[in-house]
């Protein structure tokens, strides 16, 4: 009775968890003000498009080179976003230190920096003021921790993934 209840509760919250999610993750209300095709995926979190920009998508962080899961990040970003046109939604910040454009990343009504969260090829981070999906990806992670997809469901030996 007692473990039909915790998994009663478990359910509930998940269910809770998807609708916050789903109502915070952008469909068809994306600001999104510019399109460009994407010429080179650098890695699981970086590309650069036909203009030449730099773009490091915001709200989430994939593994560096020479790290666990490095090439599946890479290649997921590749198949969501390589030589297609991008749709780019900015937040408050629109570069970083480095000179890079800072956006969040559309294919049609794929909504990319979530889709590499949701599907465990990127860990959420935040930076501000740069906070607009941050508790969606949060949501979107935790569920990706649990159900132990993507870099979730490597064994971590010493400390973190990466």
């Amino acid at each position: 009775m007692l473990k039909s209840r915790v998994m009663l509760s478990r359910k509930s919250l998940f269910l809770v968890l998807f609708i916050c999610a789903s109502s915070i993750l952008p469909s068809g209300f994306a600001e999104i003000t510019e399109e460009f095709r994407v010429t080179r995926v650098i890695d699981g979190d970086t590309v650069i498009l036909e203009d030449g920009r730099h773009v490091r998508y915001i709200g989430m962080d994939t593994p560096e080179r020479g790290y666990p899961y490095y090439g599946e990040a890479k290649k997921e970003n590749e198949r969501l976003v390589k030589g297609k046109k991008v749709g780019l939604e900015y937040d408050v910040g629109k570069t970083d230190k480095y000179g890079r454009t800072l956006a969040y990343v559309y294919v049609d009504s794929v909504f990319v920096n979530a889709e590499l969260v949701k599907n465990g090829y990127a860990v959420i981070a935040t930076f501000p003021p740069n906070v607009k999906y941050s508790k969606a990806f949060l949501a979107l992670q935790e569920e990706a921790r649990k159900q132990k997809r993507g870099l979730w469901g490597l064994r971590s030996g010493r400390g973190s993934v990466w």
